[in-house]
């Protein structure tokens, strides 16, 4: 059953229209992300649906009695009562229900002897323990946690928090009050890693509907199981993750493209015969053919190939708003049937590949003892670096961890505080700074490449900003009106003029929406070089990187794994083996370096909170399934006469029994990874 549907939504701006013709069925349960470009209209949509915004025409209907929640991108001011207090506000009704219950222990201490009071205290306890009423502290405790969260935090006053700050309360608000529908712009803005991972998490648990607008294809990826795609074509629906989309969406590209062009190649036959025999024997068949064929061309022309396809002739005409029944004449159809193309629905792609004129030696970077921080303000340390040429190393940790410290250092920009960092032969470095400082304000964008002393001609400088979507008048642009996506473009096609070998990235997605960051993706992974990425966006982590290099900034230390990201989070038997350290001074590997003993890989302390964290959340939903099946056990010793009842019971029986082996399942597979850590 579909707790909201929309039916023909359109919103415009005067006459500007930001989509139209908007149909879906978001149903119980259904984890659903919404996908496009900036400016498609996503977070107006969520506007609409949450009843915070009127759509020009169309309507949304919630089935009856559903309870909906919504999450802005930015929340605004929220009153001066606690954090700790603004939580509670989200469990009124069982606060409402525990002040019932005291009421009723004073009057059973009254009057011990009245039945009907302690048949009411017993069908109103029962329903306040199964709503989880005696844990409701708790649930507060492990949401605010899971959410960032210190206890220090739990009593200051909402209005001095800072704007990320409010929004995390209203997400952790919105949680507890558990709605039949959540609907979040943007969830994880102001989240870490960690707090994500524990959202993730909490998100798959979730008993009820969840729309979601977000930038993070991992998180995506890990929660929703529908994906609707918006763009300038259209509004489609895909099952499945972000991954599963993705091959979706290219089989329906490959099809329609199929189609398109065997239409195409039809109707050019048409007139083919049509030129040959409106003048001869064949007259009457010629002319039929070119009435037909002229009201395709114009349905076409009004619809598109998509808009006619499957369609009786009925529903097109109707949906054109009318067919001109009048035949072209031969040459006015030829016209316009040339005019007619192959639409192409795919993302725009860079027309671009990195490439590194010189080949760097086999060791990239190499670092023993090292300690990387300031003068009286070590960040961490790490006993050994091996980054060999070809492989990608992704390097995470908390904001203010030393990730960016890390990067200047490479650069010569700061020394390290201890032992040294060794660059290998040949080696030529690009570097993406996650600011942009190295980008000219006062630049456009034709100046800012002419300044970097490459000898090309204005024309050979438009016709390379075209192949990173720059288009005629951006080309004019000052870079301080540039939009943070821009920036980045630009900033990337820079260093596509700088023939690196060794690309050192810092955020490189950052302020890209998810066709741009598919864009960035295609563009590395194209890279015949080296790469060392600071980057929060874990899909590319996962698509690329060959090593990670994880800053624990409680131990001070650098942990390197050798291996995927998948690997590295336990998702997958890591393949990783131990090389032997380089002696020698030759960039070229010794053959048997390598060593059949698997990599023994430590857990950073983030990555064990995370676990231990999940590994909680696992015991109370194992404790309160079982406490939830008891109960309906004993029901069913003495069962409702009605059969529907008795069904509905046993249905929801073996839904809780399902349930439970699930999470026994998860909490074995994370005992396990911590057991078995070291």
């Amino acid at each position: 059953m579909a707790v909201l549907t929309a039916t023909n939504l359109t919103k415009s701006f005067g006459p500007e229209v930001i989509f139209s013709g908007i149909n879906l069925s978001i149903p119980h349960r259904a984890r659903v992300a919404i996908v496009g470009p900036n400016g498609i209209g996503k977070t107006t949509l969520l506007k609409i649906l949450a009843n915070q915004d009127s759509a020009t025409s169309g309507n949304v209907q919630l089935a009856k009695s559903t309870q909906l929640g919504y999450l802005p991108q930015e929340v605004g001011r929220l009153g001066g009562q606690s954090l700790w207090a603004e939580c509670l506000d989200a469990l009124a009704g069982l606060r409402s229900q525990e002040a019932r219950l005291k009421g009723l222990e004073a009057r059973m201490a009254a009057t011990p002897d009245d039945q009907e009071v302690l048949a009411q205290y017993g069908r109103l306890q029962q329903k306040f323990e199964l709503a989880g009423g005696y844990t409701y502290e708790t649930r507060i405790r492990q949401v605010l946690t899971g959410l960032g969260f210190d206890q220090s935090d739990y009593h200051m006053p909402l209005d001095h928090l800072s704007g990320g700050q409010r929004t995390r309360a209203w997400l952790a608000r919105l949680l507890l009050a558990a709605p039949d529908m959540l609907i979040l712009d943007e969830p994880t803005n102001h989240l870490d890693i960690q707090a994500v991972q524990w959202l993730e998490s909490y998100l798959r648990d979730w008993e009820g509907a969840v729309l979601i607008v977000s930038h993070d294809r991992y998180f995506i990826d890990q929660v929703v199981n529908y994906i609707y795609e918006m763009s300038r074509y259209g509004f489609e629906t895909y099952r499945g993750n972000y991954t599963h989309y993705l091959h979706q969406r290219e089989e329906r590209w490959n099809e329609r493209k199929q189609f398109y062009e065997s239409e195409l190649a039809r109707m050019h036959k048409e007139l083919d015969y049509i030129k040959k025999n409106i003048a001869g024997q064949r007259v009457q068949m010629a002319k039929g053919k070119l009435s037909r064929l002229s009201r395709e061309i114009e349905a076409v022309e009004k619809l598109g190939f998509d808009g006619i396809r499957g369609k009786s002739w009925a529903r097109v005409a109707h949906e054109a708003g009318g067919i001109d029944n009048k035949p072209m004449r031969v040459h006015e159809a030829e016209s316009r049937l040339a005019a007619l193309h192959v639409p192409d629905n795919r993302l725009q792609r860079l027309n671009l590949k990195i490439r590194a004129k010189q080949r760097s030696g086999n060791v990239v970077l190499s670092a023993e003892n090292l300690s990387i921080g300031y003068p009286g303000k070590p960040l961490f340390e790490v006993e050994e670096l091996d980054l060999r040429r070809q492989e990608c190393v992704a390097l995470i940790g908390p904001n203010g961890s030393g990730k960016t410290t890390f990067l200047r250092t490479l650069l010569g920009q700061i020394a390290p505080l201890r032992g040294e960092l060794r660059t290998g032969a040949s080696l030529k470095i690009g570097y993406f700074a996650q600011a942009h400082e190295d980008l000219r304000p006062s630049n456009n964008l034709i100046e800012e490449l002419d300044q970097m002393g490459n000898a090309m001609l204005e024309k050979e400088i438009r016709n390379y900003l075209g192949r990173f979507l720059f288009r005629g008048e951006d080309h004019y642009k000052k870079i301080s009106v540039l939009s943070g996506g821009e920036r980045g473009r630009l900033a990337l096609a820079k260093l596509g003029l700088l023939d690196a070998n060794f690309l050192l990235l810092d955020e490189p997605s950052n302020h890209l929406d998810i066709p741009g960051q598919e864009i960035l993706q295609q563009v590395l992974a194209e890279f015949e070089g080296t790469i060392l990425m600071v980057s929060h966006d874990r899909y590319l982590i996962n698509a690329l990187a060959t090593q990670i290099w994880d800053i624990d900034p409680s131990a001070r230390s650098l942990n390197v794994f050798k291996g995927s990201y998948r690997e590295y989070l336990g998702l997958e038997p890591s393949l990783a083996v131990e090389e032997k350290p380089v002696s020698s001074s030759e960039d070229q590997p010794a053959a048997g370096e390598k060593s059949s003993r698997p990599q023994v890989n430590k857990l950073s302390k983030f990555e064990r909170q995370r676990i231990e964290t999940r590994i909680h959340a696992l015991e109370d939903k194992i404790i309160h399934l079982e406490e939830q099946m008891e109960k309906l056990g004993l029901i069913l010793q003495n069962p409702p006469p009605e059969p529907d009842a008795i069904q509905q019971l046993g249905e929801d029986y073996a839904y809780l029994e399902l349930e439970l082996q699930q999470s026994m399942a998860e909490w074995e597979i994370e005992h396990n990874r911590l057991l078995g850590e070291g």
